[in-house]
């Protein structure tokens, strides 16, 4: 992307009006909020006052009188964005916290403002809101509302605000109140998330043991968020910490591109984290995180962890090296992260807490302490203090990256080793998730499928177990179905975004039969979706 084409965004933003009678330049609130680009009129202006006047709108009739906490991240259109908030915010009269300098913010900062403030002030209830694409290329922009539990608004919440925003964009922005850009600027307040992110650390991670281990560590932002609290935290900490990559600049043109040609700051992908892994000989550990710092990228000598062989260690470490977390605490992950989590849940004697794919279905468990760690295959995490108290219900890159650190220091294993070990009492899975081409009528189908849709008695020569339309942790729709032998399952669901629907497939048995898995898959789909479509 060249700063031509940033400027043409910038410009599309203010510009272009979205015309709320065509779907795509509506608001829509996914699984991590609204997001779309200027130049096609889904990420524009008009949208971004809709939606905060929207949110002070819910926040007053939920008696949310609080600060509202507000962040952002590097991509190009989150600035004009944040600039477009605080106008509706604050003319309205919402105390709005923002970075001291005008800076940048991760989105487990913002969650943890939210927290700590809201433990300590309960009277007065703050929220907050991100302003991120999170990894999405850099023409994208983002915005999410996070309520005050902490966590992403839950799907009855963005609903509601999702509505009320498309209501004002069909009125002619009619009742959204502003005031100008320079007096917004002039009434926002500064407050150091950075310091009492880091400040709070050893309350979560043991970082006197990574001090004492002397791990020679790389980390990567990737551009992103994150830049300022791993210079804090080196700045702070007795750590042997070298931050590679320091450049911030919206086009994003130090990264390598993506598999399919594109820039995407995914710290889950190897072609991505191409220039990290180049370093994996010279350090113990190299770490990255997306623009928001919501996504964890390890790295080790045997290189990039796949995300689901991370968190299959992490809970293991976590549950024999937290001693004051209660028995009764439960294991969540989404219902296409590897079965692995499964076992070790299992070997530990837990209960497994399974989801729809999104962190928000992990948000109440966590704000309530029944959850004491949730994980999704996407490289997203977060999971309690020592005490077990919350941390962050939204996800934390950081504090995944740094529990590598720590398990390393403990144990004097890498994470990959670590695995290793895992997989030779626990079985060692293949897994894989491709992409299948979908018409918007087929994704449809595929979103309301139940299972007396799937005719198929065997997969793979092995008789189906079970086939599940809903997560059996909270009994929710998983938007797709789930079908489950004895050794091996896959999943489908349609995308949120593209004209695609993604089939997850995991085999204990070998690479070969997760390729048998994943063909039998896309026919038993493709007749189905067919047949009903």
């Amino acid at each position: 992307m060249q700063d031509s084409t940033i400027t043409t965004l910038i410009s599309a933003y203010f510009q272009k009006i979205p015309d709320p009678s065509v779907a795509s330049q509506r608001v829509s609130f996914g699984t991590s909020g609204h997001r779309g680009t200027s130049t096609d009129g889904s990420f524009n202006q008009a949208h971004i006052w809709a939606i905060s006047q929207a949110i002070v709108e819910y926040r007053t009739a939920a008696g949310i009188f609080g600060p509202l906490y507000l962040g952002i991240d590097t991509h190009a259109l989150s600035e004009p964005a944040c600039g477009s908030v605080i106008e509706v915010l604050v003319a309205q009269g919402v105390d709005v916290y923002v970075h001291p300098e005008g800076g940048f913010t991760p989105t487990p900062l913002i969650s943890h403002a939210i927290l700590q403030h809201n433990r300590h002030q309960p009277e007065v209830r703050a929220d907050g809101i991100v302003i991120t694409p999170s990894h999405n290329p850099p023409g994208d922009g983002g915005i999410k509302y996070n309520t005050p539990d902490g966590g992403p608004a839950a799907s009855h919440v963005t609903r509601e605000i999702q509505d009320r925003a498309n209501a004002l964009l069909a009125s002619g922005f009619k009742n959204i109140k502003r005031v100008s850009l320079d007096q917004a600027k002039v009434a926002v307040k500064p407050f150091d998330f950075v310091d009492l992110y880091v400040t709070h650390l050893p309350e979560v991670i043991d970082m006197e043991a990574i001090e004492r281990f002397g791990l020679r560590v790389a980390v990567d932002p990737m551009g992103g968020t994150s830049l300022e609290v791993w210079q804090e935290i080196a700045r702070r900490f007795r750590i042997h910490l070298s931050i590679v990559n320091t450049v911030q600049e919206p086009t994003f043109s130090f990264m390598p591109p993506d598999h399919d040609g594109q820039i995407r700051m995914d710290c889950s992908s190897p072609h991505a984290m191409a220039n990290l892994l180049r370093l994996r000989d010279r350090y113990d550990l190299a770490l990255a995180n997306d623009p928001d710092a919501d996504r964890h990228g390890i790295v080790d000598t045997a290189g990039l962890m796949n995300p689901n062989h991370f968190l299959a260690v992490a809970v293991d470490y976590l549950l024999t090296h937290r001693p004051e977390w209660s028995p009764e605490l439960a294991i969540g992950k989404t219902l296409v992260s590897s079965s692995i989590l499964d076992r070790v849940v299992a070997k530990h004697g837990r209960t497994l807490y399974e989801v729809p794919v999104g962190f928000k279905w992990f948000v109440e468990g966590l704000h309530q302490k029944r959850l004491a760690f949730a994980g999704e295959e996407s490289a997203g995490a977060s999971f309690l203090t020592m005490v077990g108290e919350p941390w962050s219900t939204d996800k934390d890159g950081i504090l995944l990256c740094l529990l590598a650190a720590e398990l390393f220091a403990v144990t004097g294993k890498s994470p990959s080793q670590y695995y290793q070990e895992l997989t030779r009492t626990l079985g060692l899975p293949y897994y894989k998730r491709i992409d299948a081409p979908a018409t918007p009528a087929e994704k449809k189908v595929l979103g309301w499928l139940q299972a007396s849709h799937i005719r198929s008695s065997h997969l793979v020569g092995e008789p189906i177990t079970d086939i599940q339309v809903k997560a059996s942790g909270n009994v929710e729709s998983i938007g797709g179905v789930k079908v489950i032998t004895q050794s091996g399952w896959f999943a489908a669901r349609p995308s949120g975004t593209e004209s695609i629907y993604k089939i997850y497939a995991e085999s204990f048995v070998d690479e070969s039969h997760l390729d048998q898995l994943v063909t039998e898959a896309r026919v038993i789909v493709d007749e189905m979706l067919s047949t009903l479509a």
